[in-house]
């Protein structure tokens, strides 16, 4: 495994456990300024409205596992197709479980770190 591959697995888990701790902030510091996510039934959108929403729910437990399934790295940019399993336990304690797969490009920055810069998330309700 090469530096960037390390670098990148480091960035996955980074992201995992932010999002489990609940830590908005940390999770979009892993976003590029310019990223797009594409989910079913929406149209894209952007880290404005990534952040909206993720801070609407900052009162949900999440729970997530993931597993990289594929990497590579290009020149600068790398993809990732991800499984996902997700369970969110609401403040009443009603819980939704969604679990798939997603494909995220990463672009590597001038000073070495990799931001994501797209998302595609095909997660289904169990």
């Amino acid at each position: 495994m090469n530096s960037d591959e390390t670098a990148i697995r480091a960035f996955v888990e980074t992201w995992l456990q932010a999002t489990r701790a609940g830590d908005v902030d940390t999770v979009l510091d892993l976003m590029s300024d310019d990223v797009v996510f594409m989910v079913p039934g929406a149209e894209p959108f952007g880290k404005k409205a990534f952040e909206e929403a993720a801070r609407k729910h900052a009162d949900t437990r999440t729970e997530v596992v993931g597993e990289i399934r594929e990497l590579r790295v290009l020149d600068g940019w790398a993809y990732l197709r991800n499984h996902l399993a997700v369970a969110m336990t609401m403040p009443g304690g009603e819980t939704s479980r969604r679990s798939g797969y997603t494909l995220t490009i990463l672009r590597k920055q001038p000073d070495g770190r990799w931001l994501l810069a797209r998302d595609a998330n095909l997660l289904a309700p169990d």
